[in-house]
């Protein structure tokens, strides 16, 4: 299973222990699932994780953004997608949609309202992180 991780979820995975951090553990564990990104999604990730909130958190759990990102470069593949015309509400989420086109992705996961209302993108279905640890659970 090929699955795109849009950033909110991507930082709230390496940052915290929900439903995101659960979905990396299954992407991770299961045999047949891989992760993937671009190089568009994984700037917004380094500059996300150098804020001032993400690095108060990284004090808390006693690990570096350099780390945790590197951890992170571990588990994905990249992909270089193609410029969509705009798609969703958000523009910048166009990127996700992209990135998952180049990915061949089965799914696309999120936290994003304007992803998500989307429901599908080209046949591909976007869920949430909970949806997502529900249907990888499904497919072992």
């Amino acid at each position: 299973m090929r699955i795109v991780l849009d950033t909110n979820v991507v930082m709230s995975a390496l940052l915290w222990r929900g439903n995101p951090y659960r979905l990396l553990q299954a992407i991770r564990e299961h045999p047949n699932a891989q992760a993937f990104s671009s190089p568009v999604l994984l700037a917004e990730l380094t500059d996300v994780l150098s804020r001032r909130a993400a690095t108060a958190q990284f004090a808390r759990i006693g690990r570096t953004a350099h780390a945790v990102l590197a951890d992170y470069l571990e588990a994905v593949e990249l992909v270089d997608p193609e410029p969509l015309p705009p798609v969703s509400r958000d523009p910048d989420d166009d990127h996700v949609l992209a990135a998952a086109l180049a990915a061949s992705a089965d799914l696309i996961v999120s936290g994003d309202a304007d992803l998500l209302v989307l429901k599908t993108f080209r046949d591909i279905p976007i869920l949430t992180p909970a949806q997502a640890v529900e249907r990888l659970t499904e497919h072992r």
